[in-house]
């Protein structure tokens, strides 16, 4: 009678520890009808990481000349020529107000676009990119507190 016990003991903290484990099991085989590889086959899908949603971190894909407008506390046009290096942005933008080229910086992560300080002034843009487009918000640190507005752009 004990016996029995012992058994119906053991027999569910086996299977607890076996559900709890995070190895693969390497004294289970698998059913005469299965193959080995399907089962390899599913987990290596299964563990892939996914592939980034956005083209916007390829190498290049942001690279050329953009055309935009931006509006609010400033308004007007302007001109992007960008170098892209993996998430990093590099390059010159034309801004009508300025009437001159200036050198900016910028970062790219998935769809996220981030770049500013154009010339001796702090201006920051951020946004996202989708295909050939790009859009968000600006911000100008003024004299008299920061000043806010909105861009958009396209691929030239």
């Amino acid at each position: 009678m004990s016996r029995t016990k012992y058994a119906i003991l053991v027999a569910p903290a086996a299977v607890l520890i076996a559900a709890c484990s995070t190895a693969p099991a390497a004294t289970t085989t698998p059913p005469p009808s299965t193959s080995p590889a399907a089962p390899v086959a599913a987990m290596s899908a299964a563990s892939a990481p996914a592939a980034p949603s956005s083209s916007a971190l390829a190498t290049g894909a942001l690279s050329g000349t953009w055309h935009g407008q931006y509006g609010g506390a400033y308004s007007g046009t302007f001109t992007l020529h960008w170098q892209q290096n993996t998430s990093s942005l590099s390059g010159t933008i034309e801004l009508s107000s300025l009437g001159g080229t200036v050198p900016i910086h910028g970062t790219v992560q998935g769809s996220s676009i981030h770049f500013g300080t154009v010339g001796s002034t702090h201006i920051t843009y951020s946004g996202s990119v989708s295909g050939s487009s790009m859009s968000g918000n600006y911000q100008v640190q003024a004299g008299n507190g920061p000043q806010n507005g909105t861009w958009s752009a396209s691929r030239a």
